[in-house]
């Protein structure tokens, strides 16, 4: 991952305009979010809000002082590097004509991936990682025609001590 890039994961108030609160923050600086996952945690009055952005670290310091002041967010941490297990889900169509469908099957299988769904000339794969195993299955499956994809982006929980 770029030194420069960081995960911020955060509790918060699972409330109608918490998120817009938490995006407008980073809009209103200038910043781009590169990812974005928000859900329920397993408390249906709280939600995870999962951001991937790159910043410099002093303007990263500015940003958690300033997410952290929002009433509705609970807990924030950065979960950047080794400290946390992060991944990323993604669904791939790819054009799977006969001849190419033998070594489609083994790139899914070398990627640990499934097909969820099979038609005459695609198939739909679902695969989960890190960043760099989806950037490298996507580089792996171009050749055969990818028709769409549709990726979650990074989620990352803390690593529990062992």
């Amino acid at each position: 991952m770029d030194s420069d890039k960081h995960i911020l994961t955060m509790l918060v108030d699972n409330k109608p305009g918490v998120l817009s609160r938490v995006v407008g923050l980073f809009s209103g600086r200038g910043f781009n979010i590169e990812s974005l996952c928000v859900a329920e945690t397993i408390d249906p009055s709280v939600s995870r809000i999962t951001i991937v952005t790159k910043a410099e670290p002093l303007v990263l310091e500015q940003i958690e002082k300033q997410l952290r002041k929002l009433i509705n967010v609970i807990k924030l941490r950065d979960l950047s590097g080794d400290r946390s297990v992060q991944r990323e889900m993604a669904l791939v169509c790819v054009r799977a004509k006969p001849e190419h469908r033998d070594e489609i099957l083994r790139i899914v299988d070398i990627f640990r991936c499934k097909v969820v769904d099979v038609g005459p000339e695609f198939y739909i794969i679902e695969a989960t990682g890190g960043p760099d195993k989806m950037v490298a299955l996507v580089n792996l499956l171009k050749p055969f025609g990818i028709k769409k994809i549709a990726r979650t982006g990074t989620i990352a929980l803390f690593r529990e001590p062992k």
